[in-house]
């Protein structure tokens, strides 16, 4: 009986440890074919999370075009609006030029958390790089700035320097700017994927303006000036033949549906 009860948990444990190694998996169905891709949230969580909420219609999104909030499939008849042959296919941009996206922007996930920004700015440097990563734009997203941070805000602005930080402890802006506890301040951590042949990726116009655009690496060489510009969050588990022929034919080819599958 313990030996049967035993083997039993044996077999639990197996089915449960198959279960979890197991990939969440999206189908793209194009109308050159479909391309099934598989999420990576062990290494780009935020960035999982939003493309699948905007592909089932759980996230909720802003239509470009009328202005109204809404909460369904995002992707459904959008076009892969920029190809370049050897390099990527591009989409998820509702007005198909490039321009829009759900009407919201998250942070990059390209690096593990770097080293932790402790106790007094005492060195105009490390000022000055709070300032530009932290500081600056939190201050160009907030609609209502204390008064203290717009004074320094100004002040750095004007001497074009941190150092007008350097008189305030950091918690202080840990408190005030949002600063999570993992922040990559002085330095970044490890590069947590490449940008590599048959990855998805996110595009954008900058650091931490991810929205719903995204790109498939079509080039089979390396893409390192990509690297850690674009948070890598998955990959195409099949399909390629189908992103080639999409890039073939050029932009304009229409997305009909992207969906969760398993």
């Amino acid at each position: 009986m313990k030996t049967t009860i035993m083997f039993c948990l044996a077999a639990l444990l197996m089915i449960s440890t198959s279960q979890a190694q197991e990939k969440q998996r999206v189908l793209m169905e194009t109308e050159l074919g479909d391309i099934t891709l598989e999420m990576w949230p062990d290494v780009a969580p935020k960035t999982v999370e939003n493309f699948v909420g905007l592909a089932m219609g759980t996230k909720e999104w802003k239509d470009p075009n009328s202005g109204e909030m809404k909460k369904e499939p995002f992707y459904d008849g959008l076009s892969f609006h920029r190809v370049i042959d050897d390099f990527m296919i591009q989409g998820g941009c509702p007005l198909g030029n490039g321009t829009s996206g759900p009407g919201y922007k998250f942070e990059d996930e390209c690096y593990e958390a770097g080293t932790e920004l402790t106790g007094a700015i005492i060195d105009e440097n490390m000022a000055l790089e709070v300032f530009q990563q932290v500081v600056a734009p939190y201050y160009q997203r907030t609609t209502e700035p204390d008064t203290l941070l717009d004074k320094i805000v100004k002040s750095c602005q004007a001497q074009q320097s941190g150092r007008p930080m350097m008189v305030h402890d950091v918690e202080w802006y840990k408190d005030k700017v949002g600063m999570p506890a993992d922040q990559k301040i002085m330095g970044k951590g490890k590069l947590k994927a490449k940008v590599a042949y048959a990855t998805i990726c996110m595009a954008n116009a900058g650091p931490n303006t991810n929205g719903s655009q995204f790109f498939i690496v079509t080039k089979k060489a390396g893409c390192d000036w990509l690297d850690g510009k674009h948070t890598v969050f998955g990959k195409v588990v099949k399909g390629m033949d189908v992103a080639h022929a999409i890039e073939k034919k050029g932009s304009g080819i229409t997305i009909n549906t992207v969906r969760v599958v398993e």
